[in-house]
């Protein structure tokens, strides 16, 4: 099978990733699962050097040659984009590609929880999606920059490694920069931002300790800043952020998340049980005053109690999206313990309709006919209702 070939049979039957590793049969991964192309042969280093010479820029190839491995981004004619990691190893050269629509995805093809809506009516602070490496992060950072593009007269500036979804301007000005090619790091990026105007900054992932000081300062400046993290709560979220501060300057900073950070997703894809394929759960946070207090106060582990206090205002725990997938048949009883956070507290999935939440005292769970209610979409959200963009400037 050509390399042409590899590439077209794995958009078409829904991979998220294609392997081509020296010494290994070419692979792809589907609903989070390796699997062999059929009747393939085990790749040699000369083959997939070959394939990476295709798909990279002759600047990046020479960097890969040198350096042993680099991140780019590729298009493949107009059936999609990828996101690219070419690196060596004992037995040679290996290249992997994540698969990324052309076009960026709407919100309401995602079955995201509809609260997230709410995030379209902030006009300044940090907004971070957070989860593990292939959880969705990137496609949900682009369905809300979508979402804003058509809807408002803005200025986007994107900052990533490598630009991922690619914006054409609907209502906004949209400068999509490429760490590596149009900037030499995310700070630089970052620094040249707050002088270039922008009303929305997305930032593909906060990586250290100045990245994350400066998108503190875009959102403290009347600026909206979206980025990711790799942490699977809110509460772990901010422990990250903190953890990247020194010690002495850890109190300050947890006064300017209290003010800056407005909201947390936390996402993970799980494996279906009704058809093939996986179903996003959430952890959704959304920073009201007593969050903020928690924040200021150095109480993280109670920010998980608050998110099931506030569940009527949009916020969500995961463990409770978990239930709800369960609860909705969309998920085994074997995948909610395995993903939930403490396995222990499952008893509680297929206990009694209005038994306390373990841990939330006086929080009933929620009925089935709550539980099996069809998930809202987007596609009915009012035109000016969801953003108060306007005026903003």
């Amino acid at each position: 099978m050509e390399f042409e070939e590899m590439v077209r049979f794995a958009v078409e039957n829904g991979a998220s990733d294609i392997h081509l590793a020296s010494n290994n049969l070419p692979s792809y991964r589907k609903n989070g699962k390796i699997m062999n192309y059929k009747g393939t042969e085990i790749l040699d280093e000369d083959t997939v050097m070959k394939y990476i010479d295709e798909v990279l820029e002759p600047a990046d190839y020479l960097k890969f040659c040198n350096t042993g491995d680099i991140d780019s981004a590729y298009q493949f004619g107009n059936l999609a984009r990828f996101r690219v990691n070419a690196f060596k190893q004992r037995h040679g050269a290996t290249l992997v590609m994540r698969v990324i629509k052309l076009n960026p995805p709407k919100l309401g093809d995602l079955n995201l929880p509809r609260s997230i809506a709410k995030i379209l009516n902030l006009q300044e602070g940090l907004v971070l999606v957070t989860g593990p490496t292939g959880s969705g992060k990137s496609t949900t950072l682009a369905a809300l920059i979508n979402e804003i593009n058509h809807r408002e007269e803005l200025h986007i500036i994107t900052i990533e490694d490598p630009v991922e979804y690619m914006h054409s301007p609907a209502k906004c000005i949209i400068n999509q920069r490429e760490v590596g090619q149009d900037s030499e790091t995310y700070s630089s990026a970052l620094k040249s931002a707050l002088r270039e105007d922008p009303d929305i900054i997305l930032m593909g992932e906060i990586r250290d300790l100045e990245s994350m000081s400066i998108a503190l300062r875009a959102a403290e400046t009347g600026h909206l800043v979206f980025s990711t993290l790799h942490t699977e709560s809110a509460a772990k979220t901010i422990d990250r952020l903190i953890d990247m501060f020194p010690v002495e300057r850890q109190k300050q900073a947890l006064n300017q998340l209290s003010t800056t950070l407005k909201a947390v997703i936390s996402q993970r894809l799980l494996p279906r049980s009704d058809r093939p394929g996986r179903i996003g759960a959430f952890e959704i946070m959304f920073v009201n005053s007593a969050i903020a207090n928690l924040i200021r106060e150095d109480k993280i582990p109670q920010i998980e109690q608050m998110i099931s206090l506030n569940q009527q205002t949009g916020m969500i725990t995961r463990k409770l999206s978990i239930e709800n997938l369960l609860k909705r048949g969309l998920i085994s009883k074997e995948t909610a313990d395995k993903y939930s956070y403490d396995v222990a507290d499952n008893a509680a999935l297929t206990g009694g309709n209005n038994s306390p939440q373990p841990g939330v005292p006086g929080i009933p769970q929620q009925t089935p006919q709550q539980l099996t209610a069809p998930m809202p979409q987007y596609s009915n959200l009012p035109q000016n209702s969801t953003n108060a963009y306007l005026n903003r400037r």
